[in-house]
């Protein structure tokens, strides 16, 4: 699984011209899902979410986590983290999970970080959606599992 986090101070996701998710302060979560990935890789990912200290304390410093700033998850899959464009103009995104697969780890994905305490939004699995980040710093950090 590869995520993109970024802090933000607010943020919204929209299908169809509605708001089907919104965070204030926080994180978006971009997060793609490829061919073997399993639920313990979603769990892991969750936890380092939850845990990564990436806002900033009373001093400017990043020293706080997203629990602790009582922030918030806008969790949106996005396919597009697996294309390989080293051959050609056209991306290729034989590397992505697919929807069958990738769908259920999201949801999974979603479920953790809310269970570890964050309040969690989503986009719609499959859609076409427009997404209104307001990057914070900019802070952005990729992981991978």
């Amino acid at each position: 699984m590869r995520a993109v986090i970024q802090r933000v101070t607010r943020a919204s996701v929209s299908v169809d011209g509605e708001v089907v998710g919104a965070i204030g302060l926080g994180v978006v979560v971009l997060v793609g899902v490829t061919l073997d990935d399993t639920e313990e890789q979603a769990e892991w990912l969750a936890r380092k979410i939850v845990g990564l200290r990436i806002f900033e304390d009373s001093e400017g410093k990043m020293n706080v986590g997203l629990l602790d700033v009582g922030g918030a998850a806008l969790v949106i899959s996005q396919f597009t983290l697996y294309a390989d464009a080293h051959k050609g103009r056209r991306p290729s995104f034989t590397a992505a999970a697919r929807p069958e697969v990738a769908e259920p780890l999201v949801e999974h994905f979603a479920r953790v970080l809310q269970g570890h305490g964050a309040h969690v939004e989503t986009g719609v699995f499959g859609a076409y959606m427009l997404v209104e980040i307001h990057n914070d710093g900019p802070v952005t950090i990729l992981l991978e599992r």
